[in-house]
C-alpha cells in the first residue's frame, strides 16, 4: 500500500464528503419538522419527508477529524501505520435554481496532520503554521484555500452534475458527497438503501467491481434533531482476501445528526474495526481501526492562504 497516496486520498475524502438534510413537511399524515411537535417524544404514526434545503449565500463551516491505525503482518514481519488529520472546510451555496436544484462549492480552509509508518520518523504539518509542507503532504497543501469541486444536486440529494477542480472522488467509506434521500415520507424505525460501487484490484492485477449497499435508518426525531444510523455491506461475493482487505475500508458504519429546523448536518461519526486474515498469503493479517467525526462550527469560516 502506497502510504502517501492513501494519505492524500484519505484527507481529501474526509474533507470532501458533506451532507445537508432538511426535513420538510408535505402531504397528508406528514409531520412538519421544526414545529413544536418535534419537541415531544416521537410519534410512531408520524412520517417525515427528508429533503435538502440550501439557499444561495449559505456558508456551512465544519471541522473534520480522521484517525486511522493499520497494522499488517506479512511473513512474520509486522508494521503499524497511523494517520491523524484535523481539518476545517466549508460549503458555500452558489445558487438555488427554479427547479429546486442547488449548486455549491467545497473549499478546504486549513489542515493539521500527522503520519507515521513503522519506525520511520513521524511527519507533522499544520497549514496555519506558515511552514512548508513535507513532500508527502504537498498535494494536500496545494488544495488549501482552493475550491475542490462545484456540485449540483436536486432536493433529494441526487447528484446532477459535478465539476472537479483538483479534488478526488475517492470516498474511502466516509460517505458520499451527498446522500440520496428516500422518495416518500419515512417514519421513525424505517430504512432505505443507497447502492454504491467500488473498484478493487485482484492479485492478478484485474479490476473487480464491488457492489455495496448502504442502509440508512431514521432512528429518532427529537427536539429538532434527526438521528440517522448507517451500515453498509458488500453485495458482490468476495472470494479473495486481498480484495476483502480493500473493501473493509470502504464500509460506512455510524450515525449522523441533523438540525432539521435549519436544514443542515450538525454531526457525523463513522467507525471502522476490521480484521482480515490471508490478504497476502495464509499467514498474513491486517487490522484496521479508524474513526471519522464531522462537526458543525458556530464561528465563521476563515480560509487560510495557500502555502
Amino acid at each position: 500500500m502506497r502510504t502517501e497516496t492513501l494519505l492524500v486520498k484519505t484527507i481529501i475524502a474526509a474533507l470532501g464528503r458533506n451532507l445537508w438534510v432538511a426535513a420538510v413537511a408535505a402531504g397528508l399524515g406528514t409531520v412538519a419538522l421544526g414545529t413544536a411537535e418535534t419537541a415531544v417524544a416521537d410519534d410512531d404514526a408520524a412520517t417525515y419527508l427528508l429533503r435538502y434545503d440550501l439557499n444561495e449565500g449559505d456558508v456551512l463551516p465544519y471541522e473534520v477529524t480522521h484517525v486511522a491505525k493499520t497494522k499488517t503482518s506479512v511473513r512474520g514481519k509486522s508494521q503499524t501505520s497511523q494517520v491523524h488529520t484535523t481539518s476545517r472546510r466549508h460549503w458555500k451555496v452558489v445558487r438555488r435554481n427554479e427547479d429546486g436544484t442547488m449548486v455549491f462549492d467545497h473549499v478546504i480552509d486549513s489542515v493539521s496532520m500527522t503520519q507515521q509508518n513503522g519506525d520511520a520518523e513521524e511527519l507533522r504539518w499544520d497549514s496555519e503554521s506558515g511552514e512548508e509542507a513535507p513532500p508527502a503532504f504537498q498535494l494536500v497543501a496545494s488544495r488549501i484555500g482552493q475550491t475542490l469541486a462545484t456540485v449540483t444536486v436536486n432536493e433529494r440529494g441526487e447528484e446532477i452534475s459535478r465539476e472537479n477542480h483538483g479534488g478526488t472522488e475517492a470516498s474511502l467509506g466516509m460517505g458520499s458527497l451527498t446522500l440520496t434521500m428516500p422518495e416518500q415520507p419515512i417514519a421513525v424505525g424505517e430504512s432505505w438503501s443507497v447502492p454504491r460501487e467500488f473498484k478493487a484490484r485482484t492479485k492478478d492485477g484485474l479490476v473487480k467491481t464491488i457492489k455495496i449497499r448502504e442502509k440508512y435508518t431514521l432512528d429518532k426525531v427529537q427536539t429538532g434533531v434527526a438521528t440517522l444510523k448507517v451500515t453498509s455491506q458488500p453485495l458482490t461475493p468476495i472470494r479473495e482476501e486481498s480484495v476483502r482487505a480493500q473493501v473493509v475500508q470502504q464500509l460506512s458504519n455510524g450515525s449522523l445528526r441533523f438540525d432539521v429546523d435549519n436544514g443542515r448536518m450538525i454531526q457525523k461519526q463513522l467507525d471502522w474495526d476490521e480484521n482480515v486474515v490471508g490478504f497476502q498469503g495464509p499467514t498474513s493479517a491486517m487490522e484496521y481501526r479508524a474513526r471519522m467525526t464531522e462537526n458543525l462550527l458556530d464561528s465563521p469560516t476563515h480560509t487560510a492562504a495557500r502555502p
